[in-house]
Parts: C-alpha cells; sequence; structure tokens
C-alpha cells in the first residue's frame, strides 16, 4: 500500500521550473494568431469515437494502433481521447452552424493523446497549436497559413526549419495513382515488410511515408503522384508555389509528403528540422477540402495545420535563449501579532496596484525569512516589524541593487516601487 503512484508512461508532469518556457509560448502565440485575425475555440478532448474513424479514416496507424477509446459504462457510449483536433474543431463549426454568417479563422491549443512509444518528441499526452481556415477555396488561404508560420518562426527566434510541400490531386487524381502505385509495389512483394503488405491494397499512399530503412530504393522509384495531378489541382499548386515566391519563402517539393490522415487533399505541407532526430516534423497541415462533408455539412473547401508545442519547445531550449521567468516583485516579511495582521492588509494594497508579491507564511525570525526572500528571486522585500504596523508603515529594501532601505506608508511605496520599473 506504500507503492507511489507514477504518471502514466508518457503523459509528462510540466514543472514550474519548465513552466516558464509555456508561459513565452503562448503569450508569443497569441498575438500572433491576433495578427492574422484567427479567433480561439475550446473544444473538449473526448469525443465519439465514430467522429474520428469517419474523418481520419479506418486503416490509418491512428485509428488502428494509436487511439484512446473507450465503452462510458454510464451509457454504453464508444468514446475516444481526441488524437488530433481538426475533425472535433468541424464538428463544433457543424454542430454550431458557425459558417452560417461566411468563411471563418479559428485556432485552438490544448492536449491530444495516441498511444505510443513514448520517446523524445513523441508522446502519449501532447499538445498542439491547430489552426482552421473553413470555406476559402484557393491557394491564396494555403500560402498564408505557410506564411504564418514562417512568422512564428522568427518570433521566436528558431532557426534549421525548413519547409516542404506537396500535393495530392483530388480523389480521381488519387485513384488513378492509386492502381500505378498497387502495381509498382506488388512487382517488389518480397521487400515489402508486414505493415506495408497489409496497407497494399486498403491504403498504398501510406507506404511511401515508410521509414523503413531495406525499402527506401522502393519508394524513392514508386511512381509520382505529382505526375497524377488534374488541372485544377495542378493549377492551384501553381498558385501556391506562386504565392510563396512573392513571399520570399523558400520550400522543397516532396512527392513522398503525404500525411498520415485521409482527409487531406491537394495542398499538404510540413515544416521539419533535423536537430530533433526522428521526430524532425514541428508544424504539419495542409487542406481538406470534402472533411466538412465527411462529417455532415455541406461541401466546404479548408484547410489547417498543428504545431507540436513540446517539439518547439526543445528546439527553443537547444538554442540557448535567454527566457527568463517572471520574477516576484515584493516579498512580504512580517513578525509579530500586529503585524502579521497589517501584512495581510499591505500585500493585497501592493497586488491591488499591480505588483506581484509573495507573503511570507509558516513564521521563522527575520533572519530566516530574509533568506527566502533573498532565495524567492523577488526584487525587493518589504519588511513589516509591530513598530512599522503601528505607524502602518513598511521598510522597503532592496534585494538585488545597493539603494538602502527606506520607511514608507504604503501609497508611497507603491509610487517608489513604480519609479524603479521605469
Amino acid at each position: 500500500m506504500n507503492d507511489k503512484i507514477q504518471a502514466i508512461r508518457g503523459m509528462n508532469d510540466i514543472l514550474p521550473d519548465e513552466g516558464h518556457w509555456w508561459d513565452y509560448f503562448e503569450e508569443t502565440i497569441n498575438d500572433w494568431l491576433d495578427a492574422y485575425g484567427y479567433r480561439r475555440i475550446r473544444l473538449p478532448i473526448v469525443e465519439q469515437t465514430a467522429l474520428f474513424k469517419r474523418s481520419i479514416g479506418e486503416v490509418t496507424d491512428i485509428v488502428e494502433k494509436e487511439m484512446y477509446t473507450f465503452v462510458d459504462h454510464l451509457n454504453g457510449e464508444s468514446l475516444t481521447l481526441r488524437p488530433e483536433g481538426t475533425a472535433s474543431c468541424v464538428r463544433a463549426v457543424l454542430q454550431h452552424n458557425l459558417l452560417y454568417p461566411g468563411p471563418l479563422r479559428l485556432s485552438y491549443t490544448g492536449p491530444m493523446f495516441r498511444h505510443e512509444r513514448p520517446q523524445k518528441g513523441r508522446y502519449r499526452q501532447f499538445h498542439q497549436v491547430g489552426v482552421e481556415a473553413l470555406g476559402f477555396e484557393g491557394p491564396d488561404v494555403d500560402a498564408e497559413q505557410i506564411a504564418m508560420a514562417a512568422r512564428l518562426w522568427k518570433k521566436l527566434g528558431l532557426r534549421d526549419v525548413r519547409l516542404e510541400i506537396n500535393s495530392l490531386g483530388d480523389a480521381a487524381s488519387r485513384a488513378r495513382h492509386r492502381g500505378k502505385l498497387v502495381r509498382h509495389f506488388e512487382e517488389h512483394m518480397e521487400s515489402l515488410d508486414e505493415d506495408a503488405k497489409r496497407r497494399l491494397h486498403s491504403n498504398p499512399l501510406r507506404i511511401l511515408d515508410s521509414k523503413n530503412p531495406s525499402m527506401r530504393e522502393i519508394v524513392e522509384n514508386a511512381p509520382k503522384l505529382y505526375d497524377d495531378l488534374d488541372p485544377d489541382s495542378a493549377s492551384h499548386f501553381e498558385g501556391l508555389k506562386a504565392v510563396l515566391e512573392q513571399l520570399g519563402i523558400g520550400y522543397e517539393i516532396n512527392p513522398r509528403l503525404v500525411r498520415g490522415l485521409d482527409y487531406y487533399n491537394r495542398t499538404v505541407f510540413e515544416w521539419v528540422t533535423d536537430r530533433l532526430g526522428a521526430q524532425g516534423t514541428v508544424c504539419a497541415g495542409g487542406r481538406y477540402d470534402g472533411l466538412v462533408s465527411q462529417i455532415g455539412g455541406k461541401p466546404t473547401p479548408a484547410c489547417g495545420f498543428a504545431i507540436g508545442i513540446e517539439r518547439i519547445l526543445a528546439l527553443i531550449q537547444e538554442d540557448h535563449q535567454d527566457i527568463s521567468p517572471k520574477r516576484t516583485d515584493i516579498y512580504v516579511v512580517h513578525q509579530g501579532e500586529v503585524a502579521s495582521g497589517f501584512a495581510v492588509i499591505a500585500a493585497e494594497y501592493l497586488r491591488d496596484n499591480g505588483f506581484s508579491v509573495i507573503l511570507h507564511c509558516g513564521g521563522g525570525s527575520f533572519k530566516s525569512q530574509m533568506k527566502k526572500a533573498d532565495a524567492s528571486g523577488a526584487r525587493f522585500s518589504a519588511i513589516i516589524g509591530d513598530e512599522e504596523a503601528q505607524s502602518r508603515q513598511l521598510t522597503v529594501k532592496p534585494l538585488r541593487e545597493e539603494l538602502g532601505q527606506f520607511r514608507m506608508h504604503p501609497e508611497e511605496a507603491v509610487a517608489w516601487l513604480r519609479s524603479q520599473s521605469n
């Protein structure tokens, strides 16, 4: 009975010493999303299993192997922890008729869940920023979203992140290409691994995404979907490339880029790095024009992408950027019954005036409290003994600078402290 209960493997605690990195990232992305007019939507983490089977595709790694699915014993429903955000976002848009006024741009952040083998950059609970634009048909919104990501990398000071793009065409393009792929891989059946053989007739496009080095040559020599594009998809892709070139955004066409979800069509893209080993994709997305009707709405063009927060933070930390945690302004030290009563009032007054304040709790000598004040990282201490309390004053002592210490009323302390922050 004394065994400690541990967190589930691959579902990590984010500890206080890491929290300021998350705060920095979240503050940065809020300003970034506002700059492009994307409005926030908050989505539940549990959905009906049918939503993901219908949208992602039943013959995908996510649905076949990775979803956390369970039966609600209260009503017998099959429920799933969301493995990605796009399907949930589209479901919410349809349920609440958000497209009625016209096209819209939405964003969300939060945890996603996949039952994978945990490793650096790949966790069972991971966090994403998702961006979705619904109701926009042309390649301009595809380019806008790629430009958004490029701007974010600059804001975060990231280096060595490159763009790969491809086009998956329409359903007819993929059907033509599918036949060619099946024939190609059947000719090399003896060299296919078990996973490729299993996917050969159900989802041969996914074989192109194989990470098995023994199949690299077969995959490299496979027919390219790019050569089977329908005229509209080819024109769309040329339009995307033209805008990227106008914006000065470099890219590489990767004909093997197919993405792991069935709902993609036309544009797909990934931002990748070589600095995270096998988990080098930090941002991925594309166009999913058929998903809205697939879930039950009217045909609606759409495009979106997701950013892996843990992977981005790993890059930021690797670059040793100096992102300091927010510092407490004032640590209130007090001793004596009268002083303790006044300390509570003084601390609240300082907070009312915009300062972050730690009020010492738990008693102790002035010496021990001052050690804790210094260890807290606060810039100032506010010392209150019975003498200060009787005169309704406090002694302000700088902890990081040689400025002396001053006894003053709280109103005077606020004005002085503000003058020191300018």
